[in-house]
Formats: C-alpha cells, structure tokens, sequence
C-alpha cells in the first residue's frame, strides 16, 4: 500500500510542480495566479491543455512555443520532476500511517499529517526559486503557510488525542521566530524580516517531527549556507560582503532535520553517552 500512496503522491506533485511554476512567476510580480490562462511570453498564444502536461509536453514540444518556436527554459519541467520525487518522498516519510492504519482515527490522524507535509513540500520549492530570483520571500505565501500548518496539525492532534507533537510544535515555532527575530535585530544587513517569518513555519514541522529534527534542521541551514558561501568565495564568483539568499538553505536545512534529524541527534548524544543504547 505504501507504492501505492507513493505513487499517487508523485503524480500529485507533478501536477501541483505545474502550477508551482505559476507561482513562483506571478507572485512575486504581483499578478493573479487564477488568470489570464497561460500562455507564450512571446507571441501570447494560450498553452493548451494537451501541451501543459508536466514534464512530457516540454519532451514532446522539445522545449519550444508550438506556435512561435520560442525555447522553453528548462527550469518548467525540473521544477515539476523536482516536485513529484519531493511529493513521492513525503510520502515514504509520513504516509504509513495512511497505507497501513491502524484504525479510522490513526488513518485520519496520518492523511492530515501527510496533506501538512506535502503542502510544506510545494511552498519550500516555491519560496526557494523566489527567493533565489528576488531576493524576497512573499508574505502572499509565507504568512498563509502559518493557518495551514497550525489548522492541519491541531485537527490530526484532535483526531489522534495526542497532543504532545502539537506542543512540541507550538514551542518550536516559538523558539525559532524569536532565534531569527534576535538575529535580524542585531544584524539587519545578514538577515530579512523575510528569513524571520518563513523561520517560524519551519519550526512548526521541525517541532512537529521531534526535538532532533529542530536540532538539526536549524543548525543544517547555517552550515549548508556558509559551505556555500565559502565555495563562492574560493571560486570566486562572490566576496564576503556579497549577499546570498538563506531562505533556501533554510528551507533544505530543515528537510534534512525532517527526514533524519531525529536520527542524527539520537546517534549524536548514543556517541557522547548521553542517550540509553
């Protein structure tokens, strides 16, 4: 049952990588992402629905507008692929309790949960591009992203009667928007107000995942971000007065807390004898 989920999930998320693309062009711009209808950039012809199948149309038109035979960036169909493996991945990660239940309530409990983590899946794509094109991450998809979080987590918790990963939760959302607030506060030019909101969605799933994945999940980021910053500088493609965005490295870090934070943490105390064996 799990392929299953994992499949579904995967096709889902090809086709939500699709409308990802719209996102991460409109919003930022300010414009509608409910209409006008796609269409070329070029000759404004309307893409049709035959030519927006995620990935395979951009093979089958070989990149190109079907009526002007203006190239297609590369960026659409990754974006979509990057989407479904991600989807696909959420769902090995949470969609268990959904594939084998061990009961309505666990089934429901573990469909809310997994809904939560997939939506995490698309926005952290979404806000990485934009932040990497514009430097900005857009309240229009940051502050929502709280309700969500917050309305999908207490209903599992409810369905579930266990409140302790909601707890954890809420501690953890608090502990990282006042960490990111401090940091801002000290050092305006090295972190966004943009940095502090995204910081306390991320603490809500990194909270809801376990102490270690917060653990790790934060410390990944400032330590993806400066190996970066350092192959920039040995390359040098950038200085150390140059600006990076750190929304996306915020957003890969807590990835990697989410799916093996605990596990690193665990190992991490087992090597110092600090956890039982």
């Amino acid at each position: 049952m799990i392929a299953i989920v994992t499949i579904v999930a995967g096709v889902l998320g090809l086709l939500i990588g699709s409308f990802l693309n719209v996102v991460i062009y409109r919003v930022p711009a300010g414009k509608s992402i409910a209409s006008p209808p796609s269409a070329c950039p070029n000759c404004g012809a309307r893409v049709a629905g035959y030519d927006n199948v995620p990935v395979l149309s951009w093979l089958v038109l070989r990149g190109r507008c079907r009526s002007c035979a203006t190239p297609i960036s590369a960026r659409y169909p990754v974006i979509e692929l990057a989407t479904g493996v991600g989807f696909a991945g959420v769902a090995l990660l949470f969609g268990h309790p959904v594939a084998v239940p061990s009961g309505a309530a666990g089934a429901a409990s573990g469909l809310l949960v997994l809904v939560a983590f997939l939506y995490f899946a698309a926005i952290s794509i979404a806000l990485a591009m934009i932040d990497i094109d514009t430097h900005r991450l857009p309240n229009a998809i940051v502050l929502p992203s709280y309700l969500v979080a917050i309305v999908l987590f207490v209903a599992s918790a409810v369905v579930s009667g266990d409140y302790t990963p909601l707890i954890r939760a809420g501690i953890a959302m608090a502990i990282l928007f006042v960490a990111y607030f401090a940091m801002a506060f000290v050092y305006p030019a090295g972190m966004g107000l943009g940095d502090v909101k995204l910081a306390g969605v991320i603490g809500l799933y990194l909270g809801w995942t376990g102490w270690g994945a917060l653990a790790v999940g934060a410390f990944a980021a400032f330590i993806l971000a400066g190996l970066f910053a350092i192959v920039l500088i040995v390359s040098r493609r950038a200085n150390r007065k140059s600006g990076i965005p750190f929304g996306p490295w915020m957003l890969i870090g807590a990835w990697f807390g989410v799916a093996i934070g605990n596990a690193v943490f665990d190992g991490y105390l087992r090597l110092f004898g600090l956890a039982a064996a």
